[in-house]
């Protein structure tokens, strides 16, 4: 649906620079106004709360294809709990952990209060085992979210422990049913449970821990299941700690209708969209006229297609819903945006050292763990101002880089426009690949920014980004 709620924080600020001249303001200004009612400032909670209870435990579940595996569980499932609530409401979740070590929730791509984002720091620590927390917020957004511990994600993720937040619009589309899709790999040993070697260095070395076994929802044979004339919403995350998948539809009627949570401003059609760890997709599908079976495969690897699910479509006909295409009105074309100074550039690259034999660091620093005074990069961004940042993969592996708290546009890749209608929270950048976003934060506080690679995060490639309304300096293309 369109959202027409102003970022007034930004629209203050653009008000405020000085004029430079009576035909056109400045650019900063005109890219502030492009901005404008993209997404709320606030959270508007309608006083409604929705409250949940999830444990996180060691179980024993029949998963893939149906033999026992030994796991760790939101709530003794795999996925974990699928959370939905309207926006507006408040969500308040009770979180015990019975793990053997600590663990979090972060709520990837919500922006939520920076103390209910799941980093463990010194004012906020991780949740021991045997103790309970209550996260409680009220989502700013629609859309499709995910869960999952933000302390040695490379093995509780991996172990299990990912689940999704669905907040549906205040008056959702009529669709005939709103489906979601987890794709994950698993990494089996040979007497088929979890290999139990975690951040290995082939892993590091590479694009982090690819599995051997791909599921959906938990599942190597998941099949969909709809009758002639449906019209489904498919929500779509990849939760795996370093595989990318490239869903292929065929020939179905398959349209991405939001990226990351957030509508796009034109949808577009869903074969080829590259959803690396971290990334969601909204699709909206409609089932043919005659009975057929559609096999989705990843072809992430042209060469190596992977088949992830089948679309069954049978049975009596119904009446296919009729209405527009969701969609968001303001993302901003930021066509100017590459034109601005560079804030900040982030140099990924790799080393030799650290706990793991390497280290993976941004501007040549590694992360040295989120209740530690070092290893943080020391970058700034101005609250409600229009930031240019810049990364530069100088590695020949993947880095699906996430940012906490804020969404972003691409602008260039290697220097060459990028045209995408609709914002993220993770993008992709490709070995020896230069890529070039714009990012208005609204939400104050110490946010971080990592690869979503997991085993990449894990031997250093995090930091913390400061927002604050003097944060950032006079914008002059350094990093404080």
């Amino acid at each position: 649906m369109k959202n027409h709620v102003a970022i007034s924080g930004a629209i203050a600020a653009a008000l405020l620079l000085p004029a430079c001249s009576k035909r056109e303001p400045p650019l900063e200004q005109r890219l502030l106004e492009e901005i404008a009612g993209a997404y709320p400032t606030n959270a508007s909670p309608n006083g409604v709360v929705r409250s949940f209870e999830i444990t996180a435990a060691e179980t024993e579940l029949p998963l893939l294809d149906g033999k026992p595996l030994r796991v760790w569980a939101y709530n003794g499932q795999v996925p974990g709990p699928e959370l939905r609530v309207r926006l507006g409401e408040t969500v308040r979740v009770e979180f015990t952990n019975r793990l053997p070590v600590p663990s979090t929730l972060h709520w990837h791509g919500v922006r939520v209060p920076n103390d209910m984002d799941g980093v463990p720091t010194q004012s906020r620590p991780a949740i021991k085992p045997g103790e309970t927390f209550v996260y409680e917020f009220t989502p700013k957004d629609a859309g499709t979210f995910w869960f999952h511990p933000h302390i040695r994600s490379s093995e509780q993720v991996e172990r299990g422990l990912f689940g999704v937040l669905v907040v549906e619009d205040p008056a959702p589309p009529a669709y005939s049913r709103d489906l979601v899709w987890v794709l994950d790999d698993w990494l089996l040993g040979t007497d088929g449970q979890i290999a139990p070697t975690f951040n290995t260095r082939h892993d590091l070395a590479h694009d982090g821990r690819w599995g051997n076994r791909i599921t959906v929802n938990g599942r190597t044979n998941e099949v969909l299941a709809l009758r002639p004339g449906e019209r489904i919403r498919l929500r779509i995350v990849n939760v795996a700690n370093g595989r990318v998948f490239t869903p292929d539809f065929g020939g179905l009627a398959a349209k991405v209708i939001a990226v990351d949570g957030l509508y796009v401003r034109q949808p577009f059609d869903a074969s080829g969209f590259e959803l690396a760890p971290g990334n969601r997709i909204d699709v909206d599908l409609t089932a043919g006229r005659a009975s057929a079976v559609a096999p989705i495969e990843d072809r992430f690897r042209p060469s190596r297609p992977n088949h992830l699910a089948d679309v069954r479509v049978e049975g009596e006909p119904v009446e296919t819903p009729r209405f527009a295409l969701p969609s968001r009105a303001n993302v901003p074309a930021w066509k100017a945006g590459s034109e601005t100074p560079v804030h900040a550039e982030l140099a990924l690259d790799a080393r030799g050292g650290g706990p793991f034999g390497i280290e993976w660091t941004i501007n040549g620093v590694a992360f040295q763990g989120h209740e530690s005074a070092t290893g943080h990069t020391g970058i700034s961004l101005a609250q409600d101002r229009f930031n240019h940042l810049r990364f530069t993969n100088r590695s020949a592996r993947l880095h699906p880089i996430h940012l906490h708290g804020m969404f972003f546009r691409v602008l260039t890749r290697n220097g060459r426009a990028v045209d995408e209608a609709f914002f993220r929270d993770t993008v992709l950048v490709h070995p020896r690949e230069t890529v070039d976003v714009g990012v208005v934060p609204v939400d104050e506080g110490s946010w971080m920014l990592h690869c979503h690679i997991l085993e990449h995060a894990e031997a250093g490639m995090m930091t913390m980004l400061e927002v604050g309304k003097t944060a950032g300096g006079k914008h002059d293309g350094m990093a404080h």
